[in-house]
């Protein structure tokens, strides 16, 4: 009998053991748990970007917006009149360089086409004109030319006739203008010159290499003043 109550002693002393079943379902239960965490991490983290990325999308559509915007109010802000006007200054300003482009031409042209130099003999200032026409090599013009005087008085009659006064100084003039000497001097033709008061020479030099057609004018009291001198190519045609 005291054996026996001896080891229900001994075996209701001893501690209780868990269960198998109680071990397997507090593992369970714990990867359940592990998994729904790794699950809310893995969700939660991709959800993110997402929000970040609509909210930078917003931001770059709401700056395209707003740029547009203000591209189209300073479109809008521009007075069609304004625009009307700088269209009408450029044309100006377009015009003014055309016009001061085509001066300058002209000016070049005129320096390439004319020369003048002073006379360090008389003190007047020739002038040199290349000519287009076929018989003319250049036109002269000097200022310090003057009448060469006359003898004759009264009302003043311009005469063609070998041998008359005014034939003479005539003569006179078309020598002091081409510097040709009488006894060098042919004379091909003196000729009206348009009016009673003007008259054209043509002459030559005795060799014929110096060839000249002079303008002559009358001034009353002075005589035959020379105006022009054209140096000639050829005197074929020329009078």
């Amino acid at each position: 009998m005291a054996n026996t109550q001896r080891r229900y002693t001994s075996r209701s002393n001893r501690p209780n053991k868990p269960s198998t079943n109680t071990i397997l379902n507090a593992l369970i239960g714990l990867v359940v748990v592990l998994i729904i965490i790794t699950a809310g991490f893995i969700f939660l983290g991709n959800d993110e970007p997402e929000k970040a990325g609509d909210e930078d999308s917003t931001k770059d559509t709401e700056s395209a917006e707003t740029a547009d915007g203000s591209q189209e109010e300073a479109e809008e802000e521009v007075d069609p009149e304004d625009q009307i006007g700088s269209e009408e200054i450029a044309e100006e300003t377009e015009d003014s360089e055309s016009t001061e482009d085509e001066t300058a031409s002209e000016e070049e042209t005129t320096t390439e086409e004319e020369s003048t130099t002073e006379d360090s003999t008389t003190g007047g200032t020739v002038t040199s004109t290349p000519s287009d026409d076929p018989l003319v090599s250049e036109r002269i013009v000097n200022t310090a030319w003057k009448p060469i005087g006359t003898s004759q008085t009264g009302e003043h009659t311009s005469v063609y006739s070998e041998g008359h006064v005014d034939w003479d100084e005539k003569l006179k003039a078309i020598a002091y203008t081409t510097g040709l000497s009488a006894d060098n001097m042919i004379v091909w033709r003196i000729s009206n010159g348009g009016s009673p008061q003007k008259s054209i020479g043509v002459v030559s030099s005795k060799d014929k290499e110096e060839k000249y057609r002079v303008y002559l004018e009358w001034v009353d009291g002075e005589g035959w003043k020379p105006v022009k001198m054209e140096t000639l190519k050829t005197l074929d045609g020329a009078y």
